[in-house]
């Protein structure tokens, strides 16, 4: 079968190989891959991976839908049927697991970081981690669910829910965590506010319901985004663009207000304004992935047609490359996914 497989940190670390079908242990499945979403993680493994447990060569990829090929005859899969992953292996065993918390878990192996991952013709993960799909689901939009869905839902209700009415602002729009928080977020009955450096990624959120735009380059987002809510500040910030927004999402907030963040790609360590956090009793969480109950109710709503990923590009496994350059860039509105049928 044909793999990226990672063997040495940077871009030209990175093949396209034949390898061997890799074999399901007792517990495991084994999936034909159609497609797999590219996503930043993918870019920091590619060209770090600091703080990540793992050994090269490995195959890339943190998310795939595919079909499944061979399940054990108890697992509750079947071959032929549809699924999407759930990208984490956990363990089931310690106390974060045993508490529903998998993100937490503290032997987790999650595709395309610790073990190999979706960018391949096929991937072997442990039965639990199938999710059963209906024959008439898009496999494409599937394996563009899971990173980008599954993260912006956990950020928006994983800790202090945002709520029907309230105003939340997502930084940086369009890249896929960021897009599919404007698209649950409206879902909730939420206003959404975004901030880009490009007019035209701020036009695409006003299309999907967004209803105002601050482009960060001609714009004081702060002032703009507290005109926008009559001086109040919004109730929820989401920012994966960490040190070079960070002081303005704190100043964006309303008294009482919380930050969720799940990311740092401008730089991890900001000024931290304690003073703003508890004059205005401000709350900031921290988070990634979604646990199984999460991603079960997401991947429910993406089978009934109440979500659907939005797509910017597609590349052959053979182009993985150019679709690295891409998100690179971040010239995409949406995912960039990486097809492999």
């Amino acid at each position: 079968m044909k793999a990226a497989i990672l063997e040495q940190r940077g871009r030209a670390g990175l093949f396209v190989r034949d390898i061997a079908v890799p074999k399901p242990r007792p517990g495991e499945a084994l999936m034909r891959v159609h497609a797999a979403g590219l996503n930043r993680v993918d870019l920091y493994m590619r060209d770090n991976g600091s703080g990540i447990t793992h050994s090269l060569p490995q195959t890339m990829g943190v998310e795939a839908a595919g079909v499944v090929v061979e399940a054990d005859a108890d697992s509750g899969l079947r071959p032929g049927q549809k699924a999407v992953l759930y990208s984490n292996a956990f363990c089931g065993r310690c106390r974060y697991c045993m508490a529903g918390e998998q993100p937490l878990c503290l032997r987790a192996h999650i595709m395309g970081e610790h073990r190999d991952g979706g960018f391949a013709e096929y991937v072997v993960m442990p039965n639990r981690c199938f999710f059963p799909l209906p024959d008439a689901v898009d496999l494409v939009d599937a394996g563009a669910l899971m990173t980008g869905h599954l993260t912006a839902w956990r950020m928006l209700f994983g800790k202090r829910a945002l709520q029907p009415g309230e105003t939340v602002l997502v930084v940086g729009i369009g890249g896929g965590v960021a897009v599919a928080s404007l698209q649950l977020a409206l879902r909730a009955g939420a206003r959404v506010l975004v901030t880009s450096s490009s007019d035209a990624k701020i036009e695409r959120a006003l299309a999907l319901g967004a209803s105002s735009g601050v482009n960060y380059r001609t714009e004081q987002v702060a002032e703009r985004v507290l005109a926008l809510t009559g001086g109040e500040g919004v109730d929820m910030v989401i920012d994966s663009v960490g040190q070079a927004s960070w002081g303005d999402s704190l100043r964006c907030l309303r008294r009482g207000g919380r930050l969720v963040t799940c990311g740092a790609t401008t730089g991890s360590n900001p000024p931290a304004e304690i003073q703003r956090l508890f004059i205005r009793q401000l709350e900031i969480y921290g988070s990634t992935g979604g646990s199984v109950d999460e991603f079960r109710q997401l991947v429910s709503l993406f089978a009934s047609g109440a979500i659907k990923p939005v797509i910017d590009r597609r590349f052959a496994l053979d182009d993985v490359h150019a679709a690295f350059d891409c998100l690179e860039r971040g010239e995409q509105f949406g995912k960039v996914v990486v097809l492999m049928a």
